[in-house]
């Protein structure tokens, strides 16, 4: 009996995995986004917001840390009775301890006041959602989390792969070929965040290059809710942030946003929404939960709408995309005033940057606008000016949009979860002036040096500008 040979078409095979290669790259691209994922609440009336800030500056020589948002939230922990939610994206104590850091133990503060509040209260639900990146991707367990799971706080480690895909290439090669063989293991690599932390394996190494990440800054109690820009991560903890903190309603809707992050990891809540204090908010401000996506919808209306005698005042860490840089440059063109305070993307836990891509943004919008946009950069020595804030004033109201969102597409493009509040109001409520002071106290460098001129960091380099693009479009990098 013959038995027919059965030919192999190698180039079939090669066709076959490439089409199959695209194929993916294609989903993870543009799968549909998770139900509750790029929400825009209802506008509700508050006349309670707190405007919090962290700043680290130089006066006279010395270094000046002046910080509110923990302090605050130190103090939600512990008026709280019914339920506290926090979903925070980096939080532990990894950093390089051969240098000589002076870091605020942020995360071992947070976990001792949370453990102390369960034990006064048992009946409490306390639930803390954060990004794997805290667990490596599952290849070990922090002791944060492990201590927070002992004391029967209970821990949501958010599911990425959910998400859409950034860094959609690599993403490609690692969801066909790498993803089935998990991360679980022993380790055997350094850890690249600190040497005093436990080793990694090469799978979660691989994970790590996705670049996706959960990362949102809330914190919810039935009496307030606070949106910042800050984490509680020991290295970040000298950071300059802000944040806004408020009460009311408007707590229901950001809560339905969690549920939706808790959903898509294969978890619940079982937070009951009515235990939310009623607030009687008779004010003048109005208030908007907007996530991923939608804030990039949101900041752009709004600069689109500006006119000529209009103004824009843009406090931020990161921005790269495209559509917005183009946005800023037209609203100067029109004769919109705009200003930028940046952080000039040097440091980074201890590791110099090279500017990308802060510093090549600036440039653009300085050239093509024959340098009638402002820029000026936040002075850093270590730490970084981590804020995301803007405030857009035209004649009828002022608008400010903050949160955890840097201006970049990976983070307003529907890939990272995001969280940020809009308020809308008029010039003569105290917030205004609040924030606008905050704003020109830095950009004036009164009663402190926060800010250097333009020329310290202006780079007009065309190949890192074009290394900047690419990483932009294609996802090739953190930012």
């Amino acid at each position: 009996m013959n038995i027919p040979k059965i030919k192999f078409d190698r180039k079939f095979v090669i066709k076959g995995l490439i089409g199959l290669l695209f194929f993916v790259i294609i989903v993870g691209l543009y799968k549909p986004l998770p139900t509750g994922i790029s929400y825009k609440s209802d506008s509700y009336r508050i006349d309670d917001v707190e405007f919090l800030k962290d700043m680290t500056y130089q006066k006279d020589g010395k270094r000046v840390i002046e910080q509110e948002i923990f302090s605050k939230i130190y103090r939600m922990i512990d008026e709280a009775e019914d339920f506290i939610l926090i979903d925070m994206f980096l939080f532990n104590d990894d950093y390089d301890r051969s240098k000589n850091n002076e870091f605020i133990p942020i995360s071992n503060d947070i976990v001792n006041k949370l453990i102390e509040k369960k034990k006064l209260n048992k009946d409490i639900k306390i639930v803390f959602i954060t990004d794997p990146i805290n667990n490596f991707y599952g290849v070990y367990e922090t002791k944060y989390i492990k201590i927070l799971k002992e004391n029967n706080i209970e821990i949501i480690i958010t599911d990425l792969d959910k998400l859409r895909e950034s860094n959609f290439l690599y993403a490609g090669v690692h969801n066909l070929f790498l993803n089935w063989f998990g991360v679980e293991g022993a380790g055997y690599i350094t850890n690249p965040f600190s040497k005093d932390s436990p080793e990694v394996n090469i799978r979660g190494f691989l994970k790590l290059l996705k670049f996706k990440a959960n990362h949102r800054k809330v914190v919810l109690t039935e009496n307030e809710g606070l949106i910042a820009s800050a984490n509680p991560h020991d290295a970040s903890s000298l950071h300059s942030n802000v944040g806004f903190s408020f009460s009311g309603d408007i707590i229901k809707d950001i809560l339905k946003s969690e549920e939706a992050v808790a959903k898509l990891s294969g978890e619940t809540l079982d937070i009951d929404k009515n235990t939310v204090k009623k607030v009687e908010n008779k004010g003048d401000i109005m208030a908007t939960i907007i996530t991923e996506g939608k804030i990039k919808e949101e900041i752009i209306k709004e600069v689109n709408q500006t006119k000529k005698g209009d103004s824009i005042f843009l406090a931020i860490f990161y921005i790269s995309d495209r559509d917005l840089v183009k946005s800023f440059i037209k609203a100067s063109n029109r004769g919109v005033d705009v200003k930028l305070i940046m952080d000039a993307n040097k440091d980074a836990f201890g590791v110099k940057k090279n500017g990308v891509p802060n510093r090549q943004v600036a440039c653009e919008l300085i050239k093509n606008t024959q340098e009638k946009i402002k820029v000026r950069w936040y002075s850093t020595n270590g730490e970084q000016f981590h804020t995301k804030l803007i405030k857009i004033d035209t004649q009828e109201k002022s608008t400010i949009i903050a949160g955890s969102a840097n201006y970049t597409r990976r983070n307003i493009g529907d890939f990272n979860l995001e969280t940020n509040i809009k308020l809308e109001m008029g010039k003569n409520e105290g917030l205004f002036v609040e924030v606008n002071e905050y704003l020109n106290k830095m950009w004036e460098n009164k009663d402190g040096d926060f800010t250097l001129d333009t020329e310290s960091f202006y780079e007009d380099n065309l190949l890192k500008w074009i290394v900047y693009y690419i990483q932009e479009e294609l996802g090739l990098s953190t930012f």
